[in-house]
């Protein structure tokens, strides 16, 4: 059901490469692109995630209470993920482990502090 989701960056350079890290242990790529958007996406489609320059040209902020979570493949995609995330930069927001029943899941915060899950189900 959910098409895409952007966050926004106020470093756009960097946080590409940031993304490049993380999703690429997640299976993802590079898909859209363009000045001011860069789309991340998996092989076969489904959702994207996008990290933008503000269109309104004012700094990015991270919400208060919002989360993107990605999915991964394996508990071992999860723990490189997360690696992958505090290795370029991320502040840590809970390493990998479980979460009550069989959810696996790491939190972390982005350069622009907007906060992310890797998770595995089972």
């Amino acid at each position: 059901m959910i098409g895409y989701a952007t966050l926004g960056s106020n470093d756009f350079e960097k946080a590409k490469s940031f993304y490049d890290a993380v999703t690429a242990e997640l299976g993802g790529k590079r898909t859209m692109t363009n000045d001011r958007m860069q789309g991340y996406g998996s092989v076969g489609g489904g959702a994207m995630l996008a990290i933008c320059k503000p269109y309104d040209g004012e700094t990015a902020t991270a919400g208060n209470g919002v989360m993107i979570s990605l999915a991964a493949a394996t508990r071992e995609a999860v723990d490189k993920a997360y690696a992958a995330a505090m290795a370029n930069g991320a502040k840590d927001e809970g390493a990998p482990g479980l979460r009550g029943g069989e959810f696996y899941g790491a939190y972390f915060r982005d350069l622009d502090g907007n906060k992310l899950c890797v998770f595995k189900i089972g």
